[in-house]
């Protein structure tokens, strides 16, 4: 909240959102759990392995009894074949656990487990780089669609 006042009374908030593309993007990706489209379980930070000493993406179960709706069991199976979400079923085609949906869960999908340090630190890069990214996007593609920045308006007075 107090990012969002200081954007407001700072006159930057279009950049503040562009910064904070990362944490927008764990709330959408995380939706279908947030709102019970799929089972939330209390945790869904990743796990940790005691016995490699790495985290891996935690897991919701499915009971066999209790499927998803066929249209959620197809939007599953279409994220796991993009690489969004690991997905274990068993011999029947029924779906049995899915990666929980967030952010850290998915980098481990993608990367595969991981010391919690090498975690911290890739997410913090990637954090980096896309807000350098949405800087440079605000100051400098902007201009391309509209006459002036705020940057260049600082310059002339």
């Amino acid at each position: 909240m107090v990012f969002v006042v200081v954007s407001i009374l700072g006159h930057f908030s279009k950049t503040l959102i562009l910064l904070l593309i990362p944490q927008i993007f764990n709330f959408v990706y995380s939706v279908p759990q947030l709102f019970g489209l799929v089972p939330c379980p209390r945790h869904r930070l990743p796990h940790f392995n005691a016995r490699t000493g790495l985290l891996e993406p935690s897991v919701t179960r499915w009971e066999t009894r209790k499927q998803p709706h066929p249209i959620i069991s197809h939007a599953l199976r279409l994220l796991a074949q993009f690489q969004l979400l690991r997905l274990k079923q068993d011999e029947g085609g029924r779906i049995v656990e899915t990666s929980n949906f967030t952010i850290l869960n998915l980098w481990l999908v993608w990367r595969g487990p991981m010391r919690e340090d090498r975690l911290a630190i890739e997410i913090t890069v990637m954090q980096t780089l896309v807000g350098l990214f949405g800087l440079f996007v605000r100051h400098r593609l902007a201009l391309l669609i509209f006459r002036e920045d705020n940057w260049s308006l600082r310059s002339a007075v």
